[in-house]
């Protein structure tokens, strides 16, 4: 059986460290989504801190909040 890594506390600060920005700019989840070709639920989940999202994402989501992609990190 394999073990994966997961920390929940990074992943909900990645969220709401999301959440935080994407409000201070007045986007909406459903606008974020839109531009990054993702489904709205996807970026509530992201926000929520319930998935463990991708580099590929974090890439994405950076690039249309138009931000350098370790700012996501800065809790």
């Amino acid at each position: 059986m394999k073990h994966y890594y997961r920390d929940q506390k990074t992943i909900e600060r990645f969220g709401r460290r999301v959440r935080e920005i994407r409000l201070s700019k007045g986007i909406s989840q459903e606008k974020l989504a839109l531009d990054c070709g993702l489904e709205y639920s996807q970026i509530n989940r992201i926000e929520l801190g319930k998935v463990n999202t991708s580099i590929s994402h974090v890439a994405l989501l950076a690039k249309h909040l138009d931000i350098k992609p370790d700012e996501l990190f800065r809790f």
